[in-house]
C-alpha cells in the first residue's frame, strides 16, 4: 500500500521568501508574513495588510523615511504548526538566514512548544542562509522533491545538501538605507562620503560581502551580469543544473531590460529559456531601499551528478 499513499509534506517559509501568493497558492507553501512599519509605531503584515508594491510606492514618494520590519511571532509559527500536529502532517519550516532576522528562533520555540503538547509531531525548522527571491528558490526546491514524491527525511537531507549553492548578486540605487539598517559595516570600502557609488554585493551562506562599485547603473548591471558568468565558470555549471531568478524592486521595466541583458547567458550555460522576475519584499527593500535588482541562483534538488 505503502507506493500509493504518499504522505501530506507541508512547506511552510517565512514572508521573506518573496514569491507571489499566486504562486505559493499553487505550490501549497504556508508563507508566516514579517510585519512592517513606517513610522516606527504600527506594524502591518506584509502581503496582508500592505502590498508590496505600495511598500515601494511610500518609500519612492518618502524617501526621508526609513520604514522597518519585525519578524514573525512565537504565536504566529505556532497557530500555523498546531493544525499540522493535530492532524499528523510532518512540516518542512524554511526560515531567512539568522544573520538578518530572528523569525528562525520563533519558528524552533514554536516547534518546542508544539513538540510539549504533541510530542509525535514532525517539525524540521531549517535557515535558508539566504533571503529574499532566493530564499523563494530554495523552497520551491523542497517543493519539487515533495511533488515528486519523496520521502520526508530525503528531501531535508537534499536541501540541506544544496544549500551552500545559493548565490545572490545585486546592485542597489545608493547605499543611504544600507547606512541607516546598519549593514553597511559589512562592505568594506564603501566610503560614506561617495553618495554617486553604485556597491555590488553577493550575498552567500548567511552574509553580504562587498563585490565592487560602479559609477552608473547600467554599468553595476552588466557587473551583475559578468558576477553571475564567473560563479557558473567556478562552478562548471552545466545546463539544467541550477534553478535561476531576477528580483527587482519598485522598477519592473527595469527588471525587463535587465532579463534583455542576461537572456543569451542563461540560455546557454543554464539551459532556462523562461527567467522568472520576482518582487524583492519589505524583509530586504528596507535594507536595499526602493531599486534593487539582483539575480538568484540555486542548485536544482533533483539534479544527479
Amino acid at each position: 500500500m505503502e507506493d500509493f499513499m504518499q504522505e501530506k509534506i507541508q512547506i511552510v517559509s517565512d514572508g521573506s521568501l518573496d514569491l507571489a501568493k499566486e504562486l505559493t497558492d499553487s505550490k501549497d507553501i504556508i508563507v508566516v508574513p514579517f510585519y512592517v512599519s513606517f513610522d516606527g509605531e504600527t506594524y502591518r503584515k506584509e502581503g496582508e495588510e500592505l502590498d508590496v508594491r505600495e511598500f515601494y510606492r511610500q518609500m519612492v514618494d518618502h524617501p526621508d523615511v526609513f520604514p522597518k520590519t519585525s519578524m514573525p511571532s512565537v504565536d504566529d509559527y505556532y497557530r500555523v504548526f498546531l493544525p499540522l500536529a493535530k492532524e499528523g502532517t510532518p512540516v518542512i519550516c524554511i526560515c531567512i538566514t539568522t544573520k538578518f532576522s530572528g523569525s528562525m528562533q520563533s519558528a524552533n520555540t514554536a516547534r518546542d512548544m508544539i513538540l510539549e503538547e504533541c510530542p509525535d509531531a514532525r517539525i524540521t525548522v531549517i535557515d535558508a542562509t539566504v533571503n529574499t527571491v532566493l530564499q523563494g528558490l530554495y523552497v520551491l526546491e523542497a517543493c519539487r522533491l515533495r511533488d515528486m514524491g519523496w520521502e520526508y527525511d530525503r528531501i531535508v537531507e537534499r536541501i540541506l545538501e544544496i544549500r551552500e549553492s545559493g548565490r545572490i548578486f545585486f546592485t542597489i540605487g545608493n547605499i543611504d538605507y544600507l547606512k541607516h539598517g546598519g549593514r553597511i559595516g559589512k562592505l568594506a570600502g564603501l566610503a560614506a562620503g561617495a553618495l554617486k557609488i553604485k556597491p555590488l554585493i553577493t550575498l552567500k551562506e548567511g552574509e553580504i560581502f562587498g563585490s565592487g562599485i560602479t559609477r552608473s547603473r547600467h554599468k553595476s548591471m552588466e557587473k551583475v551580469v559578468q558576477m553571475l558568468k564567473d560563479y557558473l565558470d567556478e562552478r562548471k555549471a552545466k545546463p539544467g543544473e541550477y534553478s535561476f531568478a531576477i528580483g527587482f524592486g519598485y522598477d519592473y521595466e527595469e527588471a525587463c531590460q535587465f532579463r534583455d541583458m542576461l537572456k543569451d547567458l542563461v540560455r546557454e550555460r543554464l539551459g532556462i529559456d523562461e527567467i522568472g522576475i520576482y518582487q524583492i519584499g519589505a524583509t530586504i527593500g528596507v535594507h536595499t531601499g526602493p531599486y534593487p535588482i539582483g539575480v538568484g541562483i540555486i542548485k536544482r534538488a533533483d539534479w544527479e551528478e
